[in-house]
């Protein structure tokens, strides 16, 4: 039987690698009983989905904010300062 951390492993190289029918028939069993691991598959199956529509080049160079939108944020971070803080903080 896998344990958690064997299984996180293999459900990572599965995306890459078809794994062997006896490995995927393990994933499946231990996925049957661990919610843990149910939720790690679903969350790198939906990194992988969000990610999949990206280029190669989107990655390569950093997004650049524009000149408003810098300054929106600046406006937006020194408002929120001049505020106080809630009750109890």
């Amino acid at each position: 039987m896998l344990n958690c951390r064997q299984v996180t492993r293999l459900v990572s190289q599965s995306m890459d690698a078809r794994l062997s029918w006896p490995t995927r028939l393990g994933i499946r069993l231990h996925l049957l009983y661990c919610v843990w691991c149910r939720r790690y598959a679903r969350q790198l199956q939906l990194l992988r989905k969000a990610t999949g529509n990206l280029s190669p080049e989107s990655l390569a160079e950093p997004a650049q904010l524009s000149s408003d939108a810098k300054a929106e944020m600046r406006a937006r971070l020194q408002e929120a300062l001049k505020q106080p803080p809630p009750p109890g903080q």
